[in-house]
């Protein structure tokens, strides 16, 4: 049976951070990333509020960067999915691919999945004008019309790349303001592109073989509308990527990880950091102020034991 030290569950910027911490301790440590580094922010056209880049940056080049940082020292990494984690007394087990490694440490990075909306059609018409990832699919919809499902910073930020491409966007909101920071209420507003259409559901996408359009109800009248689009870009929230989780480990209504403020688990030695968190707000800077607390506190936690 592999042992280590710790291992760090997730390759996104809170995992990148904390295993830069853990290296730099000299903590004999693996990294279990399902697919490549970044996490969300590889969904990210750009992003405008990371400090040190007043002009922006690209989020795969955010990506690379703090990979080629990390990676400047030596730890063992495993690209696969986590199936267990099997918390114990002196040492805990992350089982993987049916393999069981021990450590006496954990820090649970897993990030999140995009929320779906659970209407006719959106699991059918997947990859066929339905998607989660304006960067990945945007080029598929230049000079057509599309709709944009959410009021958020995400809903917003993926408009205002899509109207770079697209003939008209709708950004349909269930409310009657968008919850996204001013500064993309302001762009998406004096953008000619984008037209809000606030006040309204998706009750069902429509289209057989391909998106042609997608119903809305207004909730305030419960007037049914048809918005003709070739696709949707559906942004409403994120779901905890957790089927791994142990029984007994504390989390909230919503299936995110309780921690205190050092990113302290309710099961000693299993720490949680970045979106996978109890918290309000959910941005790279804080993602990788948590992986350097985790780290820093799992340090602690090593040489105590």
């Amino acid at each position: 049976m592999r042992s280590y030290d710790a291992v760090v569950i997730g390759g996104g910027p809170a995992g990148m951070a904390a295993a830069l911490y853990l290296a730099r301790a000299g903590v004999h440590f693996l990294v279990v990333e399902k697919l490549s580094h970044g996490g969300q922010m590889l969904l990210t056209d750009e992003l405008e509020n990371f400090p040190g880049f007043p002009d922006g940056v690209k989020g795969y080049e955010l990506a690379d960067r703090m990979d080629e940082h990390v990676k400047q020292y030596e730890f063992d990494h495993h690209y696969d999915e986590v199936q267990k984690v099997i918390p114990g007394e002196e040492f805990h087990e992350v089982v993987i691919d049916g393999e069981h490694i021990k450590t006496r440490v954990i820090i649970i990075a897993s990030g999140v999945t995009f929320r779906k909306l659970k209407v006719p059609n959106e699991e059918k018409l997947l990859g066929r004008g339905v998607s989660y990832c304006a960067l990945c699919d945007g080029n598929f919809f230049k000079g057509k019309k599309v709709a944009v499902i959410g009021g958020g910073n995400s809903a917003l930020e993926e408009s205002i790349y899509l109207s770079r491409l697209v003939k008209k966007l709708y950004l349909v909101h269930r409310r009657g303001e968008f919850r996204a920071d001013k500064v993309y209420q302001d762009k998406c507003l004096a953008n000619p592109v984008i037209e809000p259409v606030l006040n309204a559901v998706v009750s069902k996408i429509i289209g057989d073989d391909e998106v042609v359009g997608v119903e809305t109800r207004n909730t305030e009248t419960g007037e049914y509308s048809i918005l003709d689009v070739d696709g949707v870009f559906i942004f409403v929230g994120y779901n905890a990527v957790c089927s791994f989780f142990p029984e007994n480990l504390a989390l909230d209504q919503y299936g995110f990880i309780k921690t205190t403020c050092e990113m302290e688990s309710s099961i000693p030695g299993i720490y949680a950091a970045g979106d996978i968190r109890s918290k309000k707000c959910r941005q790279v800077v804080t993602a990788v102020g948590d992986g350097a607390t985790a780290a820093t506190a799992a340090f602690a936690y090593l040489e105590h034991k």
